[in-house]
């Protein structure tokens, strides 16, 4: 039989991501996002629904998620479903708590200070400890000028 444990999620962070490191030094950055929905209930009167999940990132994608995403960034969260479940110190009973496990993200911000607008995958192969340029939008040209040629000695052997 076959099984499938896969969460896409598109929402605003709802605190500063947190960055902790396990004692064998790999990292964790936890934070929550407030994912909206809007519907028309009977009446037909648009409403809206926001659910907040809390989600956990690993390693390089934690360290990512932690230096350029805030409170307020939007993100595209892949990723799946993880139950903890402990037992409360003071009261005894046994507790549980569904979060989500990131995979994948992509930062969907482009105000300032908002995440930038790239991503970053984990298994892409891509080399993410770039600079903060690599997530951002490039710059917009005010006007309708043409780009200019690109010089005849241009180097093929550029990997991208």
């Amino acid at each position: 039989m076959a099984y499938l444990n896969k969460v896409f999620l598109i929402g605003n962070l709802t605190r500063d991501p947190e960055l902790r490191v396990t004692p064998k030094g790999t990292a964790i950055c936890q934070f929550g996002i407030a994912v909206n929905r809007q519907f028309k209930d009977e009446s037909g009167a648009t409403r809206d629904e926001t659910t907040f999940v809390d989600i956990e990132a690993w390693g390089k994608q934690g360290e990512l998620v932690s230096k350029y995403l805030t409170k307020g960034s939007l993100a595209m969260i892949e990723g799946r479903l993880k139950l903890d479940q402990w037992e409360d110190k003071t009261s005894g009973q046994k507790r549980s708590k569904l979060k989500v496990v990131l995979d994948n993200v992509q930062f969907l911000s482009t105000r300032p200070g908002g995440g930038g607008g790239g991503g970053g995958n984990a298994g892409d192969g891509i080399d993410q400890t770039a600079s903060p340029e690599r997530f951002s939008p490039p710059p917009r040209s005010g006007g309708a000028k043409p780009a200019a040629p690109a010089p005849e000695n241009l180097d093929e052997d550029v990997p991208f």
